[in-house]
C-alpha cells in the first residue's frame, strides 16, 4: 500500500460521509418535528420517574408468580405449536424434497407474509377475533414461531448433503421416505436448536404481548404503568430481566451442546 493511499490523504472522504450523515439527521429532525429541547425541559418529570421507579415494592412479588407462570406457559406451548407446523411446512417450502418449484414459491410467499406482520399487530387481530386471554397469547406465539422457524429449516434443508438423497432414489424410495431418513437426520439438531431459540424470542415477545389484551405478566405490567405504580413496574421488569436470562443461558447452553 503506497502512502497516499492512507486515510490521511483519504480525509475528504470521511468530511464528506461526515456531512451526509448530518444532513440526513437534520433532515430527518425537521421532518418529524423532533424536539430535544422539551426532552430537557422535562427532565424534573424524568427526576420524579426514576426516584420511584429505583424502589421496586418487593412486596408484590408474590402476586407476579402466577402470571409469570402463565407468561412461560403461553411461550412453551405457542412454541410447541408453532414447531409442530413448522417443520413439516418448511419440507415443502423447498425443491430438495417435493422437486415442485411452484409449490415451493407459494408457500415461501405465504411465509413471507405471515413474517411480516408484527407480533402486537397480530395479538391485536387475534384479541378482536378471540377476545382477551391467554388462548389469544398462545395462538400468536405459535403464528410467529412458525413464520420463523420454517424460514430458518427449510434454509437448512438447502445446505444439506445431496448424498444420501441420490443414494436413496437410487433403491426406489417415495419423497416421504425420503424426507424422513435423508433429509431429517441432517437438520434434526438444527431444529432442536431452533426450538429452544424460538422459545427464548417467545419468553420475551409474551412479556409484550400482554400490552394488547394477549395474556401473561404483560397485563399486569400495563395496568401498572397506567396507574403510574412505578414501583411495581420496576419489580416487574426485574422479575422479567431474571427469567429471560435464565432461559437464554438454558437456550444457549443446549444449542452450544448441540453445535
Amino acid at each position: 500500500m503506497q502512502i497516499k493511499d492512507t486515510v490521511h490523504f483519504n480525509w475528504y472522504k470521511h468530511l464528506f460521509v461526515v456531512v451526509v450523515l448530518l444532513v440526513c439527521f437534520q433532515s430527518s429532525v425537521v421532518l418529524t418535528g423532533a424536539d430535544f429541547q422539551a426532552v430537557f425541559q422535562n427532565s424534573n418529570q424524568m427526576g420524579i420517574f426514576l426516584a420511584r421507579f429505583l424502589k421496586p415494592d418487593f412486596n408484590y412479588l408474590p402476586n407476579l408468580l402466577m402470571p409469570l407462570v402463565k407468561t412461560l406457559q403461553m411461550s412453551v406451548i405457542g412454541t410447541f405449536l408453532g414447531m409442530l407446523f413448522a417443520v413439516p411446512i418448511s419440507f415443502l417450502a423447498t425443491q430438495v424434497v417435493t422437486k415442485q418449484r411452484m409449490l415451493s414459491y407459494i408457500i415461501r410467499f405465504f411465509l413471507g407474509v405471515i413474517r411480516t406482520i408484527p407480533n402486537l399487530l397480530l395479538a391485536a387481530l387475534f384479541v378482536a377475533i378471540f377476545g382477551i386471554g391467554e388462548a389469544t397469547g398462545v395462538l400468536t406465539i405459535a403464528v410467529f414461531t412458525f413464520g420463523m422457524v420454517s424460514q430458518l429449516v427449510f434454509q437448512a434443508i438447502e445446505t444439506i448433503d445431496f448424498g444420501p438423497i441420490e443414494a436413496n432414489e437410487a433403491v426406489g424410495a417415495n419423497k416421504m421416505q425420503i424426507a424422513i431418513w435423508s433429509v431429517a437426520p441432517q437438520v434434526i439438531n438444527q431444529i432442536i436448536s431452533y426450538t429452544f431459540y424460538a422459545f427464548e424470542v417467545n419468553v420475551r415477545a409474551s412479556t409484550v404481548l400482554g400490552y394488547v389484551g394477549a395474556g401473561g405478566i404483560g397485563v399486569i405490567l400495563n395496568s401498572s404503568l397506567a396507574l403510574m405504580r412505578y414501583d411495581r413496574v420496576a419489580i416487574i421488569i426485574l422479575t422479567i430481566f431474571v427469567v429471560v436470562a435464565i432461559v437464554d443461558g438454558l437456550s444457549e447452553a443446549v444449542r452450544r451442546r448441540l453445535g
